[in-house]
């Protein structure tokens, strides 16, 4: 089941030209994906940031078409994988049902020098409930 995150744009998110920036769609996902721990896991980063942290390993994103200053955006977050300290994400991005971006991700659990580390099971057991097999592109 998928997390919906949505994100208007706003003027600091825009180029001159008032489109997205495309780095700020990256702001955007981490946005997503603070909200997603903190909502549908029960562990926000601010909690989970005291002994370590959960980076961005791999991350691959298709742009499908721009996004304005004032466009209301709904990312999908969607879990693709759960592994011993990593995760599988696949995001939907659309605005009104255009689709603007995809991406898809890894992070992984890290403790406080940067090494992996297994989710705790409860959290672990959550992920595994939200994980559906991942789509395949066309």
């Amino acid at each position: 089941m998928a997390f919906h995150f949505p994100q208007k744009v706003l003027f600091k998110h825009c180029d001159p030209a008032g489109i997205v920036f495309y780095p700020r769609y990256f702001e955007m996902l981490n946005d997503a994906v603070e909200a997603f721990f903190d909502e549908a896991l029960g562990l926000p980063f601010e909690t989970l940031h005291d002994s370590g942290g959960v980076p961005t390993a791999e991350i691959t994103t298709r742009f499908h078409a721009p996004s304005r200053h004032g466009d209301h955006l709904t990312i999908a977050l969607t879990v693709t994988r759960v592994g011993r300290s990593s995760l599988g994400l696949t995001f939907h991005t659309d605005c009104g049902g255009e689709p603007r971006f995809t991406a898809h991700s890894t992070l992984v659990l890290v403790d406080e020098n940067g090494r992996p580390r297994p989710w705790p099971e409860a959290v672990r057991q959550k992920l595994l409930d939200r994980e559906e097999a991942p789509a395949h592109a066309p």
